[in-house]
C-alpha cells in the first residue's frame, strides 16, 4: 500500500481543515515546498496536493505551488482542487502534476470528465468525497444527493481505474478511518484502485487499511500533529 502524504493549500500556505470546514483552518507551514522536501527526505514517493482556494473558487489558483514542488522534488504529485476545464487540466499537467484528481467536475460535468478519462487514462483519479454514502462537491460545501455506489459504478464502466475516497465525517477529526466503507468498495469494485482518505490517526489505522486491500492511504493531519512519525512510514514502502 502506498502512503500518500497530503498538502492542502490556502493562500500559498500549507493548512489543514477539519471536516472540510474552511472556518476550521490551521496553518502548519508558510512554505509547502519545505514540507514536501521533508516527505521526500523520509523516503515517501507520492504527494496528494490540494488547491483549497481552487476548490472554492472553481478554477486553479495555486499552480505555482505545484510547479515549485514538481521542479524541486522527485515526488509523484496528484493534484486536485479547481480543475474544471481543459485549460485547467493542461495547466496542472504543465505545472508538473503526474495525476489529476477530479471530484466536483465528475459530478457536475460528467461529459468533460469522461473525455479526460479517454484522453489521459490512468492519469485521472476520481475524487469521491462522501457523507452518509452521498457525494459532496465544491470543497464539500454542497451535497449533490448522488448515491456513492451508483457514482462509482458509472465511472468504473467508463474506465476509471483510481479513486480517492474521503469520508468527510472522518476527515481531520483524528478519530480513525472509514475502513468498513473501503472494504465494501473493494468488494464491489475489485478492479478499482481505492485510495483511502480521511481520519488516519495511528499506524494501526494504516495497517487496517492495508489489510482491507486499499491501494493507497492519504495521511495529513496525523503527520502534522505528530501522531504518526515520518520515519515510521517506511514499513509500508
Amino acid at each position: 500500500m502506498y502512503i500518500i502524504p497530503a498538502i492542502d493549500i490556502i493562500d500559498g500556505k500549507c493548512v489543514r481543515l477539519t471536516q472540510g470546514d474552511y472556518a476550521q483552518k490551521k496553518v502548519y507551514n508558510e512554505n509547502p515546498l519545505e514540507v514536501a522536501k521533508e516527505f521526500e527526505a523520509a523516503g515517501l514517493k507520492h504527494l496528494h496536493l490540494v488547491d483549497l482556494d481552487g476548490a472554492k473558487s472553481g478554477h486553479i489558483v495555486n499552480h505555482k505551488v505545484l510547479e515549485s514542488i514538481a521542479k524541486n522534488t522527485s515526488l509523484i504529485v496528484d493534484f486536485g482542487g479547481g480543475v474544471k476545464t481543459d485549460e485547467d487540466i493542461q495547466l496542472a499537467f504543465n505545472s508538473g502534476a503526474a495525476q489529476i484528481t477530479g471530484g466536483s467536475i465528475a459530478v457536475k460535468n460528467p461529459q468533460i470528465f469522461e473525455s479526460w478519462i479517454k484522453k489521459h487514462g490512468d492519469k485521472i483519479i476520481l475524487g469521491a468525497d462522501v457523507k452518509d454514502e452521498k457525494i459532496a462537491t465544491n470543497g464539500w460545501l454542497e451535497d449533490s444527493g448522488i448515491d456513492l455506489w451508483n457514482f462509482l459504478s458509472d465511472y468504473v464502466a467508463k474506465g476509471i481505474k483510481y479513486t480517492v475516497c474521503t469520508d468527510i465525517s472522518k476527515d481531520g477529526a483524528l478519530q480513525g478511518t472509514a475502513t468498513e466503507l473501503y472494504k465494501k468498495m473493494i468488494l464491489k469494485f475489485p478492479a478499482l484502485n481505492v485510495i483511502a482518505s480521511g481520519g488516519v490517526t495511528t499506524l494501526q489505522d494504516l495497517h487496517d487499511l492495508q489489510n482491507a486491500g486499499c491501494y493507497g492511504a492519504i495521511v495529513g493531519k496525523a503527520i502534522y500533529e505528530q501522531r504518526i512519525q515520518l520515519k515510521d512510514l517506511n514499513i509500508f514502502a
